[in-house]
Parts: structure tokens; C-alpha cells; sequence
């Protein structure tokens, strides 16, 4: 089969690897839908011989990346329950893979397991930009009928992660909330928030992105390029703040604004990954009882709760999606996913 490769600079190959097959406990999936998710931009764009930290497993050799994979259970190696995987079952991937065993692993969070260093599938180990993939069956999450791939592939970490970060934030219908960066974890998390019963109050500095950002029911769009977006916030909220912040972009400015835009009490969440931050503590937070908090994807739990949400509100997760890709035009798509001027891209086989 083949498989997509990046090479780092910007630079992607699409290389031939075996077809998997699979040992004790793993699954082999056909893939329908392989999503491109803003993290992906992190290796695509690292200098060549560097890869991703963060305590990972190191990769054997060159890597198939995208790490939101769906599809459909094509075979099963021995030691697989058949309540967790059947051949012809439709399937999301929790992309993660721990000690299985450790607390975290159990409850769902294998990202978080201390004991060994973690596999990511589609950063360390293979994921899902190729026509097949081999994981364990410890890492499927369901995907009901009513659902799209297209659907599973945004859950399975764009739309996921935006989920995890809201639940971490308890939003509800009493809330205003300021979502920094409407990029497709941005949107998503506009999306789920409007759901919610939140009043969604979007920026960003794409015209594009605040124009989608309406049409997914964002009460109010701010440009900070054309104004200041605390006090625009502010402006919004009779002087108060919001009740709850997102910042979605990983900008050093956007991540400060999101902490002053707070309303006393306020809650305020980082899960746009990698960047800094510079907190002034007694005017930012400590005058103001604000919370700081960070929110990095899901847990498989999590995973399922997020489908079944968006399946029993009607969500159009598919509409995240402005584009679709063959894998032949995977320099094509990521040229253009490089830009962050589009919306959210898919790879469909």
C-alpha cells in the first residue's frame, strides 16, 4: 500500500509500505476517511531530522501520518474480544497507545500514561493517510450509522479535542464565551458551544473564518486585526467579560487577550498546542479569582460521548469540511491546509 510521509521543510512523500496485518490484539482497518488536523502543520512544517518531543516512543523508520482515522474493521488478529471489534464494524481510532494497564490507561486517557513512553498514531507510529491501519482493538470507538466518516474523522481529534476542552470548561447556557482562533478546532468548539446554550462570541483575523463562524451560529464575530479584542469583549458584556474563554490558536497575544477578556471569576482554557505566555498573576488572576486551565484532546470515554452528542443534537459536523482529497494529492491539500486560510481538509478512499 501507500502511504503519506512527511519529510519536514514542507516537504511530503507518498511511499510504498507493506500491507499490515495483524497480531495479537490488533485490528486492521480499511480507512474512509483520514482527517488533516492543525497539528499535523507542526510536523509537516518541522526542520528535517527533527521530530515531534514530548516523551513519545521514538518512530522505527519513516511514519504514515494524519492521526483523525475512520473506517471500517477488515480484519482481526487473534485475542480480540469481538464485543470490542468485528470485521465490517465502523470505526473511529482513539489515536493513542500507553502501558494499557496504569490508571490513565483504563479510564480511557492512554495519552496520559506515565509508565511508558506513548505511541501516537500518525506521529510516531502509522496512522491513517493510506488505504489500511493496524492498531489495537483497546483503541476503537464506535461510529454509529447515523454518522458520517467524514463525521468520525473530525471526532476523532479536531472535533474531539474542542468537546474535551468545553467539557473541561462546564459550559452551559449561562454562559458567554469567547473562542480565540476559528481554524477547525475553533469552529468545532463553536459548533458544540451554540449547542450547549452558550452565546458563542468568535474571533479571528480571517474574514473567511468569522463569515463560517456565523453561519455556525456565533451571536458575535471580532476581528482583533481591526480592533482590541478585550475591550471589544468587554463592550459585548455590559464591561463584565466572558464567563468562559478558548483559546483554540496558540498565539502568545491571543492567549493573554483570552485571560483579561474573563469576567471576575472567569474561566479561562489553553488548547492550541505549543507557544508561550507571559501572566502579569496579581492583575490578570489573582485580583480577578480567574482560572487558568488547559485541555489537551479526550479520552476514548470522551470520544464516544462527543459522537453520540453531535448524532442526538443533529450537529452538521460535516459541514467543518471545505475540502476533499485523494491521496495522490496530498502535496496539493497540505500546500493549502499550510496556508490557514481554509477550512478543515479530509482524505477519502
Amino acid at each position: 500500500m501507500r502511504g503519506v510521509v512527511f519529510h519536514g521543510d514542507r516537504e511530503l512523500e507518498i511511499m510504498s509500505f507493506p500491507d499490515p496485518t495483524p497480531g495479537f490484539g490488533e485490528v486492521v482497518l480499511e480507512m474512509k476517511a483520514s482527517g488533516m488536523c492543525g497539528s499535523d502543520l507542526k510536523q509537516y512544517r518541522r526542520p528535517k531530522g527533527v521530530r515531534q518531543g514530548m516523551g513519545l516512543a521514538a518512530a522505527d523508520g519513516p511514519v504514515i501520518v494524519g492521526h483523525e482515522p475512520c473506517g471500517v474493521v477488515a480484519a482481526v488478529g487473534p485475542g480480540v474480544d469481538p464485543r470490542q471489534a468485528k470485521v465490517g464494524q465502523r470505526v473511529m481510532v482513539h489515536h493513542y497507545q500507553g502501558c494499557t494497564t496504569c490508571g490513565h490507561c483504563r479510564t480511557g486517557w492512554q495519552q496520559l500514561c506515565q509508565r511508558v513512553p506513548v505511541k501516537v498514531y500518525g506521529n510516531n507510529s502509522h496512522g491513517g493517510h493510506a488505504p489500511y491501519l493496524c492498531v489495537p482493538a483497546n483503541t476503537l470507538v464506535p461510529l454509529h450509522e447515523g454518522l458520517s466518516f467524514q463525521a468520525g474523522a473530525a471526532i476523532a481529534c479536531g472535533t474531539g479535542t474542542a468537546w474535551g476542552a468545553l467539557r473541561r470548561l462546564d459550559v452551559s447556557g449561562n454562559d458567554t464565551i469567547a473562542i480565540f482562533g476559528q481554524g477547525p478546532v475553533g469552529l468545532s468548539a463553536t459548533q458544540l458551544a451554540v449547542a450547549m446554550g452558550a452565546r458563542v462570541i468568535a474571533l479571528d483575523i480571517s474574514p473567511q473564518r468569522l463569515e463560517r463562524a456565523k453561519e455556525f451560529g456565533a451571536a458575535e464575530v471580532i476581528n482583533p486585526s481591526n480592533m482590541d479584542p478585550v475591550q471589544a469583549i468587554r463592550d459585548l458584556t455590559h464591561g463584565l467579560g466572558a464567563e468562559k474563554t478558548l483559546d483554540t490558536s496558540s498565539s502568545p497575544q491571543a492567549r493573554i487577550q483570552a485571560v483579561r477578556a474573563l469576567k471576575v471569576w472567569g474561566t479561562c482554557c489553553f488548547v492550541g498546542e505549543g507557544g508561550d505566555v507571559t501572566i502579569d498573576v496579581s492583575p490578570d488572576m489573582l485580583r480577578r479569582q480567574a482560572s487558568i486551565v488547559a485541555s489537551w484532546t479526550f479520552s476514548a470515554v470522551g470520544q464516544e460521548e462527543c459522537a453520540q452528542f453531535i448524532l442526538d443534537r443533529g450537529i452538521k459536523v460535516d459541514a467543518l469540511f471545505t475540502e476533499t482529497w485523494s491521496l495522490d494529492q496530498a502535496e496539493e491539500a497540505y500546500r493549502l491546509f499550510d496556508t490557514q486560510t481554509s477550512g478543515k481538509g479530509v482524505f477519502l478512499f
